[in-house]
């Protein structure tokens, strides 16, 4: 599945979402989303937020999918 593919339903299930995906061409796929939506939700909560968007495609056409679920904040204090 093409990594666009993938950013493309991220965002279209959470609007105004920063969406980056990388994958290793094997079916493995790292996901990195930065949300508002994010803001008071523990890591699984996010992560639900997230498989949802991809509508059961996580075990079937997208073999395996790290996540890393950022809120602006975090990502600006980050630094990355």
């Amino acid at each position: 599945m093409d990594p666009r593919e993938i950013e493309r339903l991220i965002q279209k299930g959470l609007p105004e979402s920063q969406v980056e995906v990388r994958t290793d061409g094997q079916g493995h796929y790292e996901a990195l989303i930065v949300s508002s939506v994010f803001d008071g939700e523990r890591s699984l909560r996010r992560h639900q937020l997230v498989y949802q968007t991809l509508d059961g495609l996580v075990g079937t056409d997208i073999h395996a999918l790290a996540l890393k679920t950022l809120t602006p904040e975090e990502l600006k204090a980050s630094g990355s």
